[in-house]
């Protein structure tokens, strides 16, 4: 991923603290920085079966660490392209590092890459974030 390649508005939120960025026919995912919270570093991460046609909300990863554990939704319907090898291959501190560029967790290829409904923009979600709904 290019850091800084997208203009933020084709980067949105879910309610759940997750991240999807557009960029064209495809699509990074990934967590958010309030989602990590409390972690110090990354004792493993699981990747669920990331084969085939995903709906949103469909479990990508569990991210632990000690007794903190994540997990990484889809944030829109589509396909899984790749998982960031970095998380993979040895540097899974990334995504708490940069939990919002190349902490990416997959590149996807969203079924409708126009669509944006039930997504937040960013000035949206920094309100959702501080309301008393927020997880």
């Amino acid at each position: 991923m290019k850091t800084g390649s997208s203009s933020s508005k084709d980067l949105y939120y879910t309610k759940d603290h997750e991240w999807v960025r557009f960029e064209g026919p495809v699509a990074y995912t990934g967590i958010c920085s309030y989602q990590l919270i409390g972690f110090r570093n990354i004792d493993q991460i699981v990747f669920y079966n990331l084969t085939g046609f995903k709906k949103r909300g469909d479990k990508i990863a569990s991210i632990r660490y000690k007794d903190y554990r994540i997990i990484a939704h889809m944030p829109v319907d589509g396909e899984i392209l790749e998982v960031n090898k970095n998380l993979v291959s040895g540097n899974p501190d990334i995504l708490l590092q940069q939990p919002e560029s190349n902490g990416w967790i997959s590149l996807i290829k969203p079924t409708r890459p126009d669509e944006r409904g039930g997504l937040l923009l960013p000035k949206e979600y920094q309100l959702n974030s501080k309301s008393t709904n927020a997880k």
